[in-house]
């Protein structure tokens, strides 16, 4: 190959290369639920190890979201109850010994933890999740870990050991009534955006060990359903009353699940999902069609931690039916980051989650991702993390909106100060009026542009900031190109993150 052939050769694919980026920049959408769990058991992504002190804590916790703020996520869905333990102070629960190192060790000097990340996550334009583990009360057998004021020894009936953990019997109506009572607590005592469960229902099967709830069963379910239906039934009525008490509260605060990755195969139902693998529904028994179907959670959060077209269990077959299967609510597909670097079928393809991402996000029936965890994307795995930063998310995007929880925007800042300091811009707005549903702003978002470009708040591109702080009222922008002119505008967002429309605009010409 002649050197000229070889030369038009690398800037045709360096024309290709570049293209595919701008295209892929274009298409990022403005709302996309880009969430990762924070996992707190076993010091899995935060603390880094238990009885740090608090400074080195919140130190640790702040670079985690700064660095995915930098990333473009929007969203942490953050664990503060591991095991019937809690990383926040205004609850019924001893503080956790993954914070501390021994469990009812409260921090020192003191401070909440769970308080401390809703206001920095909000900062930084994220959401928060409160991530409740609801069934697990102890994460071993080993009596020391466990105070003598947990709720293991204060109701030592309300649990079956099984896997060498201690569980909570979900078929005790008061085991029921105490969950549902913890998770008020930080509803009502927080600022929080969601409760989030993860797949911890009834316990993964272990060989040779049987859930010992037979005394429950014969109390409240025999001689009415199967011991799979009443099981099946008892996670329905916690998951129903759940949603039901949180949404009498606080209208606003989102409900979210992360079941396993298969609801049902086809071959046990004609509506389930072309896979062979492990059932949610039967050997979990988590009906997880059922919350969506029935709308008592206002998103689903698959774990599909399978690569494309895995035989068993293809992450494109499950996104698919989980999309197909959505009756109006959210799909933020969960997806297994932790594997990005092994070498079993499909992982050794160091594309294949940005594979996965493309797949998703052409279904218009999902509206976002969720990855597992922290860490992972922290320590960039196969590069996905310089993928997401770099390609898609190279652009900032709000939270999908939830109109069956409120389709009222707020009203609209004013922007009132556009002044030049040395190579920045200062704004300041006032918050808007209450609009007729009573919401003032919970938030903002910043746009510029440049003269002569269209103002279009429809295109992510032009947001210079979002931030879910209320009380935030001025902003420096210190990204300004000297001799350029600008445009500035803000919007106002409610809590379930509906925009105003935009505030006056105010152009300044940068020295």
């Amino acid at each position: 190959m002649s050197f000229m052939i070889r030369k038009y050769l690398q800037l045709f694919l360096l024309f290709v290369c570049c293209a595919s980026l701008v295209a892929q920049a274009q298409n990022n959408p403005k709302r996309e639920f880009r969430g990762a769990w924070v996992a707190t058991v076993s010091n899995i992504d935060w603390p880094s190890k238990p009885g740090l002190s608090t400074e080195e804590q919140k130190n640790e916790l702040l670079r985690i979201l700064d660095h995915h703020q930098q990333s473009g996520l929007n969203a942490v869905l953050f664990q503060i109850r591991p095991a019937a333990d809690a990383f926040y102070s205004k609850g019924r629960e001893p503080w956790s010994r993954f914070l501390t190192g021994s469990q009812g060790k409260a921090p020192d000097p003191l401070y909440d933890p769970l308080e401390f990340a809703i206001s920095e996550a909000h900062k930084r334009g994220m959401e928060l999740h409160a991530w409740f583990n609801p069934y697990r009360a102890t994460f071993d057998l080993i009596d020391r870990n466990t105070s003598a004021k947990h709720i293991t020894k204060q109701k030592p009936e309300w649990f079956f050991t099984y896997g060498g953990k201690k569980l909570f019997n979900p078929g005790l109506p008061e085991v029921r009534e105490y969950i549902i009572s913890v998770i008020m607590d930080v509803v009502r005592n927080y600022d929080i955006d969601g409760v989030h469960f993860d797949d911890y229902f009834y316990p993964y099967p272990t060989p040779g060990q049987v859930i010992a709830d037979n005394d429950a069963y014969q109390k409240y379910g025999a001689g009415l359903l199967s011991v799979d239906d009443w099981r099946r039934q008892n996670v329905d009525t916690l998951i129903h009353t759940v949603s039901d008490s949180i949404h009498r509260a606080k209208p606003y605060v989102k409900f979210g699940i992360s079941p396993f990755g298969i609801w049902k195969n086809q071959s046990q139902d004609p509506e389930g999902s072309a896979t062979t693998g492990l059932e949610g529904y039967s050997k979990l028994y988590g009906d997880a069609r059922k919350w969506v179907k029935s709308g008592w959670v206002d998103y689903i959060n698959p774990q599909i931690y399978f690569p494309m077209y895995y035989p068993a269990a293809a992450y494109d077959k499950l996104v698919d039916w989980w999309a197909k299967n959505a009756f109006g609510k959210h799909v933020y597909v969960g997806v297994g980051a932790y594997r990005a670097i092994e070498t079993k079928s499909g992982w050794q393809n160091r594309n294949q989650i940005p594979t996965q991402i493309r797949y998703s996000r052409r279904n218009p029936h999902v509206q976002g991702s969720v990855y597992f965890s922290s860490k992972s994307l922290r320590d960039n795995l196969a590069g996905l993390n310089d993928s997401l930063k770099n390609d898609f998310y190279n652009t900032h995007a709000l939270p999908p909106a939830m109109s069956w929880l409120d389709d009222v925007p707020p009203n609209h800042p004013l922007l009132v100060e556009v002044q030049m300091l040395y190579k920045s811009v200062q704004l300041r707005w006032v918050s808007p009026p209450e609009a007729k549903d009573g919401e003032t702003a919970s938030g903002y978002v910043i746009y510029r542009f440049k003269e002569g470009e269209k103002i279009d708040i429809s295109n992510p591109k032009n947001i210079l900031k979002i931030s879910f702080d209320a009380s935030l009222t001025e902003f420096k922008d210190q990204t300004v190109t000297s001799g350029t002119r600008y445009t500035y505008l803000i919007t106002a967002l409610d809590r379930v993150k509906n925009e105003s429309v935009p505030s006056n605009y105010v152009g300044i010409k940068a020295n």
